[in-house]
Order: C-alpha cells, then structure tokens, then sequence
C-alpha cells in the first residue's frame, strides 16, 4: 500500500484574467522508502502539487477537486489546524531557494527549532540540543548554531534547510529543487546527503527538478510533468532507457552527452501553453512533431506501456495517418 497517494489532483489559481490550471488531474503514488521525481519544465505545476500536499497554496490557490491520502486521511479535507497537526511532523519540505526561505534576521538555530517547539511541546533547550544534532547529521558544526543565513555559503544554507525539513523526524521530505544554484560540486554533495539521510532514516522522498540528470542519480521512480498534467511515469531505468512520450524523449535528448558527439543538443521548439485557456486534446501536440488531429480532438490517458510504466500518448494505440499535420 502507498504511503501517499495522489489522485485526480486538480489546483487551479483565480487571476483576473481567469483561472489558471496549474494542476489538472494529476494522479502519482509514493511507497514506503520510496524516492519519486517530479521532472518537467519550469511552469509545469510541479511546485503547485507540492505546495498542495503540504496544504501551503497561497491566497489565490485552491484545489478543484481530488484526493491526497496519507496514512488513512485525505488531505484535501483536513482543517488548517488538523493539516499543521500533519506538516513537518509527518510530511515536511525543503523550499526552493534557500536563502529566501531562510529569515535573515533570525539565527539558523532558532529557526530549526521552532517547529521542534510546537510539534513536541518541549523547551528551548531541549530542542537546541536537537537542533546541534540535527546541524551534525547535515555536515555543520554544532557551533554554527547562533549564527545568521548571511554567514553561510550556498551549500551550507542549503544543509541548514534540511536539517530544518528533518526537525520533527518526518516519514515524507519533499526536496524543491534543492541543488538549483549550486555549483556542480556543491550539487554532488547535496544529493549524496539526501540520499545518506534517506538510507540512514528510512525516509521516503519527493525530488523536485526540471535536471534529468538529478532525478537519474537520486530517485527509484519519475513522473514527467507537461503544462500541468503528468505525460509519463515508471522507473527511473525505464524512463531513461525505454522513453515512450514524445515530450519525454525531447527532454532526454536536450540533455547534453559528454561522451557523445560534441554537438549542440536539440530543443524544443516553442513554449508553454497558457494555463488559462490550455490546448484541447494533448497538451503537447503544438510542440510535438508526430501530432495529428486525433491528439487535438482527444486527450490520450495516461495507459500501461509495460510493467509500471504509464504514458499518456495516442502513438500508443494507434497510427497517424501518412504525411497529416495537426495545427
């Protein structure tokens, strides 16, 4: 049995120009132990489902419709004091960005202990106790503890954001991004520490990136994310070796090959579809160079392609007719 399970997810957020589907029929599970990545581009509601999961969508942001079950409770029906009861104690997150998410004013051991404080109801010095705990495990000397975000470089302010994601011992951590400007060095160091904290405690994983080559060194299992809807999933060996949706494939092959020709990678071409008024049918065949007008007409669904590998493309059971274009 899944240790979370997302089903139908719908968020959509209310502008003035309309409601932007930024998640819409979303649907992925994480097993005990597990670690899952989300891939896509930026814009493609991998931070949206996440930030739903936690309960942190902002003013605007609302979820449609949908489930998230976590040990036998659907999320999306908690109370906000019921879902503060679940956040960090159960399920915490490691934000994008770890100088903004971290507050300047406030020393790192401070902020590591709050929600040790509030969650397990102890005083200020047992919970700084943890907190030098918690800085060790992370790879920071205990003696840090009274210092301020600025007196930390990059990487380090990113083991403080992990420490912090580890405060209540939760059974879920979603990683946003967590190597984004970082020096490829300082990249490699933070992934081996998710992964050592991940074996050491028994944690499963949510891993946020638009890096392939991230998911490839981290995760057991992916879901490729296009224009808010989940395109492809399986494992991560599959996903890179067996690719079946169109979107996918562009992905890999934008990822340079060091060992390969010395070539610019292919792209692709065109951008995002607006979430407001988003295509009918697939929303990739714009972009996609195998469309026809059955990808415009109909939205493929997400079908088996073998053993736990899902993908949400038409070629799958059908094909197109010779020389048609879909515009």
């Amino acid at each position: 049995m899944a240790l979370l399970d997302v089903q139908g997810l719908k968020v959509y957020f209310d502008t003035m120009e309309g409601a932007v589907r930024a998640v819409d029929d979303v649907r992925f599970s994480l097993g005990e132990g597990e670690s899952l990545g989300l891939a896509g581009e930026s814009g493609c509601g991998k931070t949206t489902a996440a930030l739903a999961i936690m309960g942190l969508l902002p003013y605007n942001g609302r979820i449609v419709d949908g489930s998230i079950h976590y040990a036998g409770y659907d999320l999306t029906k908690l109370t906000p004091p019921q879902m503060r009861g679940i956040r960090w104690r159960h399920i915490s997150i490691i934000f994008q960005g770890a100088m903004n998410a971290l507050n300047p004013v406030k020393r790192i051991g401070q902020q590591i202990a709050e929600p040790i404080i509030l969650h397990e109801k102890v005083d200020e010095e047992v919970a700084m106790k943890r907190v030098g705990e918690l800085l060790e495990l992370v790879g920071i000397h205990k003696d840090r503890i009274r210092e301020y975000p600025h007196e930390f470089s990059g990487g380090m302010r990113q083991r403080v954001m992990i420490a912090m994601a580890l405060a209540c011992n939760p059974r879920i951590v979603i990683a946003d991004e967590p190597v984004t400007a970082l020096d490829v060095m300082i990249q490699a160091q933070i992934l081996e520490l998710l992964e050592r904290l991940k074996r050491e405690l028994g944690l499963s994983m949510i891993l946020i990136s638009h890096d392939l080559s991230v998911m490839a060194e981290t995760c057991d299992s992916m879901a490729i994310m296009y224009a808010g809807k989940i395109v492809e999933t399986g494992s991560v060996r599959d996903i890179f070796k067996r690719p079946n949706h169109p979107y996918t494939k562009d992905l890999i092959a934008a990822f340079p090959d060091i060992a390969g020709a010395q070539v610019l990678p292919a792209y692709i071409p065109g951008l995002l579809p607006s979430l407001i008024d988003p295509p009918m049918g697939c929303r990739f065949h714009p972009r996609c160079k195998f469309a026809w007008q059955r990808c415009v007409n109909e939205e493929p669904p997400l079908d088996p392609v073998a053993n736990g590998h899902r993908s949400a493309c038409h070629l799958n059971t059908s094909t197109p007719p010779p020389r048609e274009v879909a515009r």
